[in-house]
């Protein structure tokens, strides 16, 4: 934290170059941050609700299960997974994607990893406003609970935090990692209760999903943003503690790997 702390002008000025230069020469600009998932949410109800007619079997508010309810559920564990997954594609390259930095003595090199989940939490962010814009004009009166979802999405991003620390050094010594990202990804979207509730799968594999990292906060997620519901508290604790672990461990483990980095690239 101190490290952060110390470079935090200079975090705001990478994170902002970072999120600018994606929609650079475009005419929307940063709408497409918002667009985009507009666009994949109406997509999302029409295949899914309109055309295969799923149902989840809940709604949110507890209101009559519609398209469009449908579409919110399953759209909350999908801003998730794009979360984890631009985290985990963008890591697997941050280190040999930034050789100009690595052979600079002064430059802080964890701060890369923070650039990267602070661009990924900003779309995030977007997503969920759509989410919730969406859910509102769909009448669906939000509940209180819904001040929890700081509290619920915290763990996660902490654990994509020092797992970008682990996974940007391994990448420097094992570059076919990287190529296992994106296969990496896609299966953790089909094991995650995204497209399904987690009570359509066997009771005898239900424990087996949580050891998907998305399972839980999705799960805790769209119980209190969606369905007014308290968090599940074991389940919080010992994400926080399961996050915090990876935290110290992919920070100690960056700060020991990091001597040999401009060798290697």
């Amino acid at each position: 934290m101190k490290e952060l702390i110390q470079n935090r002008d200079l975090i705001f000025q990478l994170l902002k170059r970072d999120v600018l230069e994606r929609y650079r020469g475009s005419n929307l600009g940063l709408l497409w941050s918002f667009a985009y998932p507009v666009f994949m949410l109406l997509v999302y109800m029409f295949v899914f609700g309109m055309v295969f007619k799923m149902k989840w079997g809940v709604a949110p508010g507890g209101e009559q299960e519609t398209t469009v309810s449908f579409g919110l559920i399953m759209f909350s564990g999908l801003v998730l997974h794009a979360f984890l997954g631009e985290c985990l594609v963008r890591s697997s390259g941050l280190i040999t994607g930034n050789q100009q930095y690595v052979k600079k003595v002064v430059f802080p090199l964890p701060i890369l990893s923070v650039v990267t989940i602070g661009a990924a939490l900003f779309h995030l962010i977007a997503g969920l406003v759509i989410l919730f814009i969406f859910m509102i004009a769909s009448g669906s009166t939000p509940s209180w609970t819904i001040l929890y979802t700081p509290l619920v999405l915290l763990p996660f991003i902490m654990l994509m935090l020092g797992t970008s620390w682990i996974l940007s050094s391994l990448c420097v010594f094992i570059r076919d990692i990287a190529q296992l990202m994106g296969v990496l990804v896609t299966v953790l979207l089909f094991l995650a209760p995204i497209f399904y509730p987690l009570s359509a799968v066997p009771e005898i594999y239900q424990p087996w999903m949580y050891l998907n990292p998305l399972t839980a906060v999705i799960e805790e997620f769209r119980g209190v943003a969606l369905f007014g519901q308290h968090p599940n508290w074991l389940v919080l604790a010992i994400y926080y503690v399961i996050s915090t672990i990876v935290i110290f461990i992919g920070f100690s483990f960056f700060k020991r790997t990091k001597g040999a980095f401009a060798d290697v690239v």
